[in-house]
């Protein structure tokens, strides 16, 4: 990014009398600021066609086209109707003149003669304002640049980990199967452990980048809660995790949703639950379909968050206390799990006491419309 010095800046002068303009000129420019001088409200739009202007002074007394009738084709007009206006006048201070002016978009009115250090330190105020609002419009972009280029990085690392991690736990499966030896075995249950821990970050990354880059348009379709849930934990079961888990459904739990967005809302919360229970105890899942318009699910388990990990449980990349297994992950699951059902036009809740243990309450609409899947990228 260029210094403020090295940077040129417009600003606009438009005035019928030649030698006013050659005034202003005389006393605004320096290095790093331009006057551009205009005789005429037509000469003075054909300018603002051609250049990026970060002020306009304008006298209001012009023939044909006066400063009030510039001003007001300029505001509309997308391209300059952002530009700060001020108002030059010779005449004496009349509030319905005032109000006009300010209704068309001053920021300001000057009487003539105009003081020169008032006007210079008015102009260097709105010179200030534009290289400011430029520096963070350039900062944006360069910091959009740069999560497009993170995203893109964390997608292609998802998609090319897969193929290996699905070998990795193909192989790990067969040698549990096949082992004669206990120690061979159990090496086999380690190695896919770690595979399918590792197949989750990636699932995360993959998620995440959806997410940021706004690939989020649903899928919708009829399916069922409860179905999915316990679908959740028929998986969790096979991949050799220790899942004790208890679902439980109270009316009517079919819905329209994404089956797969919402596979991976329940995945992350059920795990998370199944990671961070006390030793010994069961997850309680229960699917509440008992209202017409929204379905909850409620997830259960032994075991308070710490009050100071509670304002933060939902932010990215922080992935709080160890679970039970000592294993940290990447932090973004119930980051996820918050964006999706957002996604959905839902809401998720998390209550956690000593006494009463953690719950996850995921209230779904029953049906969910497209504005709502438009909504969340």
């Amino acid at each position: 990014m260029l210094p403020n010095h090295q940077q040129t800046v417009n600003i606009l002068v438009v005035d019928d009398i030649e030698k006013n303009l050659i005034a202003t000129e005389a006393l605004l420019t320096r290095p790093g600021l331009n006057v551009l001088r205009a005789s005429s409200g037509v000469q003075a739009l054909e300018l603002l066609l051609e250049c990026e202007v970060a002020l306009a002074l304008i006298d209001v007394n012009m023939p044909h086209m006066d400063g009030f009738e510039l001003a007001g084709l300029m505001r509309g007009n997308t391209r300059t109707a952002a530009i700060p206006l001020i108002f030059i006048t010779a005449a004496l201070q009349e509030p319905a003149r005032a109000f006009r002016g300010y209704k068309a978009g001053a920021v300001d009115f000057l009487n003539k003669p105009v003081d020169p250090e008032i006007l210079r330190s008015k102009v260097e105020v709105f010179v200030e304002l534009y290289l400011q609002r430029r520096r963070a419009e350039q900062q944006a972009a360069e910091l959009k640049k740069a999560l497009d280029l993170n995203e893109m990085y964390n997608a292609v690392l998802g998609h090319d980990l897969r193929n290996p991690l699905q070998a990795v736990v193909n192989s790990a499966e067969l040698i549990v199967q096949c082992a004669q030896q206990p120690e061979v075995a159990s090496a086999g249950r380690l190695i896919r452990s770690s595979a399918l821990r590792m197949g989750n970050m990636v699932s995360q990354l993959l998620d995440l980048a959806r997410v940021r880059s706004g690939q989020g348009q649903l899928n919708l379709s009829e399916s069922d809660y409860a179905g999915v849930c316990e679908q959740i934990v028929r998986e969790y079961a096979s991949s050799g995790a220790d899942c004790t888990v208890r679902v439980t459904v109270e009316g009517d739990a079919s819905g329209m949703f994404d089956h797969d967005r919402v596979s991976r809302i329940l995945s992350n919360v059920i795990g998370n639950a199944l990671q961070h229970r006390t030793p010994d105890t069961a997850v309680g899942v229960h699917v509440d379909g008992s209202q017409s318009d929204v379905v909850v699910i409620r997830v259960h388990n032994a075991g308070c968050i710490p009050d100071g990990e509670m304002e933060r449980i939902f932010e990215p990349y922080h992935s709080g206390s160890r679970g039970r297994s000592g294993a940290t992950n990447l932090g973004l699951g119930l980051y996820i799990v918050q964006q999706l059902v957002a996604a959905h036009g839902g809401g998720v809740v998390v209550r956690s006491t000593p006494q009463e243990g953690t719950r996850f309450d995921i209230r779904m609409p029953r049906v969910v419309h497209h504005q709502a899947a438009a909504g969340s990228s």
